[in-house]
């Protein structure tokens, strides 16, 4: 890079951190400037709340800076920016990133008598966009959703829950019982992945496809229902797909030796169902089909909700899941403060619940002094988003047995990095039995023969665990909740209270087990 532009050289700089306000780009960002070389760097460029004009004129300024100064606006990143109201998006080398916070803080200085005060700077901070990785059957009963539906009537009738994943698989029997994806305008099912501006929407990566699978498990914890033996009502398809009426569930059992077997059950009088089966789920996509994504696509779609329910004024998504994030070191800035983190809380302040998974990190490996590395479980282990104050952060514990085997191992352990209680609560992680997708988990519907000779088409399942499969419970539990006490509705800080005061103590540390494992049955009794 060693053409000279306007305002901004391309050669190559010597990156020093010391001779820049170190505040202005975020101690992530620093660090992979360092290690990136030519390479590009994903960024979010946070605007200035104090710009003359405010924060739309600076997120302009912003935008005019990669233009006119760099010299780069296909590094804008259009189709996020278009739901931003906070940030600009883009994707620049080291040295643009460099040139671009010189540019401003230049700006900023200029002052004199002749020329009068200087201009407040456009931009706040410049933060790495951190990549983002993705994170029923017994469980019913564990969270007693199966209860309250008796008791209550706790469905999920007329909640709309947003999934922020892999996308969700349009075509899964589980989906159409209920016609759990079939939603009415202005609700529409985005990708954030698609960033290509150039090609027509048709053409993009659909919201409804989930190659990855993980996106599809984690919505048919939430919602949808699949009762094998009776035909289901099949959406008009394009290419047509036949009604399902029989249940196929790949299983993994563990022999002692530390030997997996994968075999499958059908069932063609079993059910399955979500947490609340009658809601709507929204997907937003915002992890590619390897599961990978950035956590801008996670700001933008979050963005994307407070657009769509008017910023609080008439709430039409009642809810947001994230089985996604990224593993947090609190060395890098105050805990809870980052991106993605205060979007979940504005979220959470235009009145939408925001449940996030705890994450897969409560365990590693400490290096005593005296002895070599030891597997232990880990404390301030939480991960973005779930640092997030005003989230509901879940950890994971067994599908049915929680009081016998406690927190799962794998569950990230609490505090926050600044002292904060978390997780908020736990809820069945482990051998979660849900919704199978895409090639890493075999063919959706397959059709064999009914014991009666019969043509029968098998709604397949698969097991899996993690917080990613904690999360849902929580989501769909809380979606069938509001759906009988709907006074509810818009207090998500009210709801996380009532969840949290309601939960079982199952005698673990609170950094282990937050407030406990999440009871629907007792919270809806309480209120």
């Amino acid at each position: 890079m060693a053409e000279e532009q306007d305002g901004a050289s391309k050669q190559s700089v010597e990156f020093d951190p010391d001779n820049l306000n170190r505040s202005l780009l975020s101690i992530p960002l620093i660090e992979k400037i360092k290690q990136a070389g030519e390479g590009s760097i994903d960024i979010i460029i946070d605007a200035n709340l104090d710009y003359p004009g405010g924060r739309q004129a600076a997120r302009e300024q912003i935008k005019r800076y990669i233009k006119e100064k760099i010299r780069r606006p296909e590094a804008l990143s259009e189709l996020k920016n278009r739901y931003s109201q906070q940030y600009v998006f883009a994707k620049l080398s080291g040295d643009e990133i460099v040139a671009l916070a010189q540019v401003d803080l230049a700006l900023h200085s200029e002052a004199s008598p002749a020329k009068g005060p200087a201009p407040r700077r456009a931009i706040y901070k410049i933060w790495l966009d951190h990549p983002i990785k993705a994170r029923t059957n017994k469980s019913v009963s564990t969270v007693k959703a199966d209860a309250a539906r008796t008791a209550f009537g706790t469905l999920g009738s007329d909640i709309i829950w947003a999934v922020l994943d892999t996308g969700v698989d349009g075509q899964h029997p589980h989906f159409k019982t209920h016609a759990t994806l079939d939603l009415e305008k202005p609700l529409q099912h985005l990708d954030f992945t698609a960033l290509d501006e150039s090609r027509q929407p048709k053409e993009r990566p659909s919201a409804l496809v989930d190659v990855a699978g993980h996106g599809t498990h984690v919505a048919g914890i939430i919602a949808g229902e699949f009762i094998a033996g009776r035909q289901n009502p099949v959406v008009a398809a394009d290419p047509p797909v036949a009604a399902a009426n029989a249940i196929i569930m790949e299983m993994r059992k563990f022999e002692e030796n530390g030997d997996k077997t994968t075999y499958k059950v059908r069932n063609e009088t079993g059910a399955m169902g979500g947490m609340a089966p009658k809601a709507k789920i929204l997907s937003l996509k915002v992890l590619d089909d390897d599961g990978e994504g950035k956590a801008s696509n996670i700001i933008a779609a979050l963005e994307y909700i407070q657009e769509l329910n008017s910023h609080g004024r008439r709430l039409l998504v009642h809810g947001v899941n994230l089985s996604v994030g990224y593993g947090f070191e609190p060395a890098w800035f105050a805990c809870g403060q980052s991106p993605v983190c205060v979007e979940v809380n504005r979220t959470v302040a235009s009145g939408v619940v925001v449940v996030a998974a705890a994450g897969n990190t409560g365990y590693g490996y400490n290096q005593p002094m005296s002895a070599g590395p030891r597997a232990a479980g880990l404390d301030i282990t939480i991960n973005d988003p779930g640092n997030a104050e005003d989230a509901i952060t879940v950890g994971s514990t067994h599908r049915d047995m929680p009081h016998v085997y406690g927190i799962s191992y794998f569950s990230s352990k609490g505090p926050t990095g600044d002292g904060r209680l978390k997780p908020d609560l736990v809820a069945p992680g482990e051998r979660i039995l849900s919704c199978s997708s895409g090639d890493k988990l075999g063919a959706l519907a397959t059709e064999e023969k009914a014991s009666d000779g019969s043509t029968v088409v098998l709604s397949q399942y698969v097991e899996d665990s993690g917080t990613s499969m904690a999360a849902p419970h929580v989501s769909g539990v809380i979606a069938a909740f509001l759906s009988a006490r709907r006074e509810f509705i818009g207090q998500p800080l009210k709801v996380k209270s009532i969840f949290m005061k309601t939960a079982t103590d199952l005698g673990r540390e609170r950094y282990f087990q937050g407030s406990g494992l999440v009871d629907l049955m007792r919270a809806i009794q309480s209120v």
